[in-house]
């Protein structure tokens, strides 16, 4: 049985190449749209990935991108704003574009990426354009499939790995506030399985994505100190301090923190049991805790 033509937005990303590689495992030929695409088209299990170029902050390219596809996953995220790559721009603005260019296209399947807390009355601009784009989203394609992953954890992420290399070096380790807010990081790996079995159900559901245990933030950092058999005197650091910290470390070329990380910091991500998610497609997700020996050396 020939499958259809899955269009991954944001396919060299850090969730989306694991989605373009999950499903092209499982068969399907995936066109991997992303701004720096590169390479040519390879094979991987028994479909065929195709790279291309794409601009989701234009129509054409985003046309040209979803035409012949049957189902559209629209992988993009940004994390620190800069010139006119803002977060309205990418969560809003390029998201109500594909949706509504898969919608003229005739796309069977359109699977959109947020996150858990998004939230269209948020004060945080963030979390604000998370909670606006899938309003966005619904509107343009009524039946699109919402998927909200907590923080993702796996090789080269922008949690765990960064965290095991400054508690490695760092006698005194800053915390966020006093690190009690709870956290449910999710693999990464799990989060693409789990977008790749959505497509093939239900549409116009929302799916909240937690790993497998939810930790205060302490919690964590402690777990990850034992990992790699280093012991830091944890020091609490007032947010306000934190967001100044971010504004700051936002103008470095690779900024280790940004203001978006210290808002959402300030909440509980914790899926909510009332709504479907890992169980609902039948997945048992790995913890921090199990991911950590993966991604990071002990000792």
């Amino acid at each position: 049985m020939i499958k259809p033509l899955v269009t991954v937005f944001g396919g060299t990303g850090f969730l989306g190449r694991r989605v373009v590689r999950q499903l092209a495992e499982q068969g399907f030929p995936v066109r991997a749209a992303s701004r720096h695409p590169g390479g040519d088209p390879s094979r991987a299990g028994d479909g065929t990935v195709e790279p291309v170029q794409a601009d989701v902050t234009d129509d054409r390219s985003v046309a040209a991108a979803v035409a012949g596809a049957q189902a559209v996953v629209n992988a993009v995220s940004l994390y620190v704003e800069r010139g006119g790559a803002t977060f309205r721009a990418i969560h809003v603005d390029a998201a109500a574009r594909i949706a509504r260019e898969a919608q003229r296209a005739g796309v069977a399947t359109l699977v959109h990426l947020s996150g858990i807390g998004a939230d269209p009355a948020s004060r945080s601009p963030y979390i604000r354009s998370r909670g606006e784009g899938e309003q966005a989203v619904r509107a343009a394609f009524p039946a699109a499939i919402l998927v909200r992953p907590a923080a993702m954890v796996g090789p080269d992420d922008t949690f765990l790995v960064p965290l095991a290399r400054m508690l490695r070096r760092a006698p005194v380790f800053p915390l966020f506030g006093g690190g009690r807010t709870r956290l449910q990081p999710a693999y990464v790996e799990d989060v693409a399985a789990a977008i790749v079995r959505a497509m093939a159900g239900q549409g116009g559901v929302t799916y909240e994505l937690g790993g497998g245990a939810v930790y205060r933030y302490r919690e964590l950092i402690e777990l990850v100190a034992r990992h790699v058999g280093h012991r830091s005197l944890l020091l609490p650091v007032p947010f306000p301090a934190w967001q100044v910290l971010a504004l700051i470390a936002e103008q470095l070329p690779h900024p280790p923190i940004a203001r978006n990380q210290v808002e959402l910091m300030q909440l509980d991500t914790v899926a909510d049991p009332d709504m479907p998610g890992f169980s609902t497609l039948e997945m048992t997700p790995l913890s921090a805790g199990q991911v950590l020996p993966l991604v990071v050396p002990a000792g």
